[in-house]
């Protein structure tokens, strides 16, 4: 199967995750996704093809270099981790991809009937594909490519190499993992099991991202209790949750969001709200490269909370901190031929590296705490968590010859 092929047979199983649901992995169709994967691996001839209970496949290129070692005897077992599930900000079910052709850089009308459109005034990035062969979406659901692209690649990858043993490598790991994108993805990866002395994750974005740096992350959920009242008679009585908590959120540094911050800034981002007079719920989540900061962040939620309890009375407002994942630049910094590796890589395929940091994060951050470094190679989409997300086709399959040549090069 061609990589095309592939991409949209993966696209066609619903995999987002869900952080409500308190199961790993938190969705069915992560589990029924995996379990195609799993038979796929087989067949193409990986070994060592596992799928656990919570939804994690590994499997295994075995090393056909015989006396091709490194200087200290060994060849490296290098692994390629991407995630299965999709993100939980806009639907992932009936995924209906459509490939155009020749891009000729105009806007590309998504869906006609309810004029969703992908504009370039809005997404000039797009300008750059101009020529080459672009998968998107119907406009009423994301795509995928985060990170069916990345499993898509690696799978490819790997089949390439079964097919053709003359390509001399060492041994090489494989790993798919669930609720990546709620912060999860790592929860049960078993390091020792997985057994590579290093890895990448294909989990980035545009054509030529290479990434070490990665926000430091946590979520927080902030509950306000009112009390509810009859209008008529509420006068001194009704504390309404719901104005209790905007009043909260609005003590937050204004341009400290998402949409007012790039490159290496911080930011507070709520994703959810939800309530009534009796009770509303804020979920956010916190970001920062810069440790200190981040930790400041956290202090900071935290003082509204007793800010808001001093005005209305203790136990008002409560929150819930949880790290997710830290900057993994500092475990990466001690083995950096591995990023000198995936540069070189690029370069001989045609791909121009482009060393920034992720304005989020991957697998690969908790990983790389855990023992194994696992730097981040682009998947090659665009508008990730979108409708209007889109894959170029020459990115997918360079995404894949990058892997390829990694592998030949550190035999």
């Amino acid at each position: 199967m061609n990589i095309v092929d592939r991409f949209l047979k993966y696209v066609s199983f619903c995999t987002t995750s869900d952080e409500n649901t308190n199961m790993t992995p938190s969705t069915p169709g992560q589990m029924e996704f995996a379990q195609y994967l799993t038979d796929e691996l087989k067949q193409i001839g990986l070994t060592e093809v596992t799928l656990d209970k919570n939804g994690y496949i590994m499997a295994t290129l075995p090393a056909n270099n015989g006396e091709c070692r490194m200087a200290n005897g060994e060849s490296p077992v290098i692994g390629f981790i991407a995630h299965m599930d999709t993100a939980p900000d806009a639907s992932g079910r009936n995924v209906k991809p459509r490939i155009v052709k020749a891009y000729d850089g105009q806007d590309i009308v998504l869906n006609d009937e309810e004029n969703i459109v992908l504009e370039t005034a809005k997404y000039p990035e797009i300008l750059r594909y101009q020529g080459q062969d672009i998968i998107v979406t119907n406009g009423k659901t994301l795509l995928g490519a985060d990170d069916k692209a990345g499993i898509a690649e690696i799978v490819t990858a790997m089949e390439y190499l079964v097919q053709h043993p003359e390509i001399k490598h060492g041994k090489i790991r494989v790993g798919f993992t669930p609720d990546e994108e709620i912060g999860q993805g790592a929860d049960h990866f078993d390091v020792k099991a997985f057994g590579a002395d290093f890895a990448y994750t294909m989990d980035g974005g545009a054509i030529g991202e290479l990434e070490y740096e990665n926000f430091n992350a946590a979520s927080c959920k902030i509950r306000v209790h009112g009390v509810n009242v009859h209008p008529g008679s509420a006068y001194h009585k009704m504390q309404n949750s719901m104005r209790i908590a905007y009043q909260l959120a609005v003590m937050l540094p204004r341009w400290e969001t998402p949409e007012h911050t790039q490159g290496y800034e911080g930011f507070y981002h709520l994703i959810g709200m939800s309530g009534t007079v009796e009770e509303t719920t804020l979920s956010y989540i916190i970001r920062d490269h810069d440790r200190h900061r981040f930790e400041s962040r956290k202090r900071e939620m935290e003082h509204l909370v007793r800010k808001v309890n001093r005005e209305y009375g203790e136990g008002t407002a409560e929150i819930e901190l949880r790290d997710q994942y830290y900057n993994m630049r500092e475990k990466i910094e001690p083995v950096m031929h591995i990023i000198d590796l995936a540069e070189e890589a690029m370069k001989a395929v045609g791909v121009t590296p482009e060393v920034k940091p992720i304005r989020g994060g991957t697998d690969g951050a908790r990983l790389s705490f855990e023992g194994l470094p696992c730097p981040n190679i682009f998947a090659g989409g665009e508008n990730f968590h979108s409708r209007y997300e889109y894959l170029p086709i020459p990115s997918l399959e360079k995404a894949s010859e990058v892997i390829l040549e990694i592998i030949k090069r550190a035999k």
